[in-house]
């Protein structure tokens, strides 16, 4: 196991205000800071919310941090940090219960976050509650509020508990700077049919949507008998239902299952959803969207592409072949690659602003 040194503090340093994260910050809330770490863990015992985490990396050596928290969720990407130039880093963190899946355990409460990298190095750290976004409003000064990304998702977007598996959705929380904060509530084996229809899941999620998050909605992989007027209404649903509390949903086609033809195109049923009733989930969503002016994310598209380009050998690092002969689920790699896709677009569609996120 690795493990990082947190900066011995003196009793003065800790009373200095980083500039980046002050110690009293969101109207006299105190921010809890590295008295909360030891090892290569820091746990912060707050309640569900969502928070702004500020930290600075980087010490006397060379170093390269990441940060991963809750269940496995990437909030950071690998840091490199020269020696005695330590970088301020910050992001916003969902908190809740249960904190993976929304059908799964519970978990531990707080914020734990985990501290890697190839040579970790935390100097310090900052936790604040952050103030909720409305449409149009801001900090003083101009900075937005936090706005909430949201994912209603099946297997291949939630956060997945264990190795070696990992949702794209996971991942996407390391491309977003603070100010932007990803609420995964994807659950394996859903689909439309079943997300609506369990308590814990659409119901639970949208009395939480506020004026003018962001829905994004990817359910397709689970739909394996679902009639397609079945699955346009449903689609439909949740929708309205984003609208309905403010919120802007955008639909997200589904992933692509890593499934050649001979001709070693992605060019079949399997790989491009089409169920066994014939229902094309991916041209179904395209159709919704356009009738109701929602924006879409076509990662069907692509991820065929992708996958194509690499061809059959190369794109196994993509998904869990080498590992389970899965096809469907993909690797730590192959979701933050997917991520990536998923960031690019929001970006290009004007969803998110290219300076709340990041490049890698």
């Amino acid at each position: 196991m690795r493990r990082f040194t947190v900066a011995a503090l003196t009793a003065a340093t800790l009373g200095t205000v980083l500039s980046a994260a002050p110690a009293q910050a969101h109207h006299g809330r105190p921010a809890l800071g590295p008295e909360n770490c030891a090892a290569n863990a820091c746990h912060f015992d707050v309640p569900a919310g969502t928070y702004d985490v500020t930290v600075r990396l980087g010490g006397d050596s060379a170093a390269s941090t990441s940060i991963t928290g809750e269940t496995r969720r990437a909030l950071l990407p690998e840091t490199a940090t020269a020696a005695g130039e330590p970088v301020f880093r910050s992001f916003t963190v969902n908190v809740r219960t249960p904190e993976g899946e929304p059908t799964g355990p519970d978990g531990t409460p707080g914020l734990d976050l985990v501290i890697g990298g190839s040579a970790p190095a935390l100097a310090d750290i900052r936790v604040t509650p952050a103030l909720p976004r409305a449409l149009g409003s801001a900090r003083a000064g101009g900075t937005p509020m936090t706005r909430q990304i949201f994912l209603v998702g099946d297997s291949t977007v939630c956060d997945q508990p264990g190795d070696p598996y990992a949702g794209w959705g996971q991942q996407l929380p390391r491309y977003l700077r603070k100010g932007l904060s990803v609420a995964n509530h994807a659950d394996s084996g859903e689909s439309t049919v079943s997300y609506l229809a369990d308590s814990r899941l659409w119901a639970t999620v949208q009395p939480r949507i506020r004026r003018g998050d962001l829905v994004l909605i990817q359910l397709a992989h689970n739909d394996k008998q679902t009639d397609e007027a079945t699955y346009r209404a449903n689609l439909e649903t949740l929708v309205a239902g984003v609208r309905d509390k403010g919120g802007r949903p955008v639909l997200v086609t589904p992933i692509v299952r890593r499934w050649f033809s001979a001709d070693g195109t992605l060019n079949n049923n399997t790989a491009l959803l089409v169920n066994g009733l014939g229902v094309d989930h991916p041209a179904v969503t395209r159709s919704v969207a356009a009738a109701h002016g929602v924006p879409l994310i076509d990662l069907t598209a692509r991820t065929k592409a992708l996958v194509e380009s690499l061809g059959p050998e190369a794109s196994k690092a993509l998904y869990l072949y080498n590992e389970k002969r899965d096809n469907t689920h993909t690797s730590v790699h192959g979701a933050t690659v997917y991520a990536g896709l998923v960031r690019d677009e929001l970006v290009a569609q004007g969803l998110v602003p290219v300076g709340r996120t990041r490049v890698g």
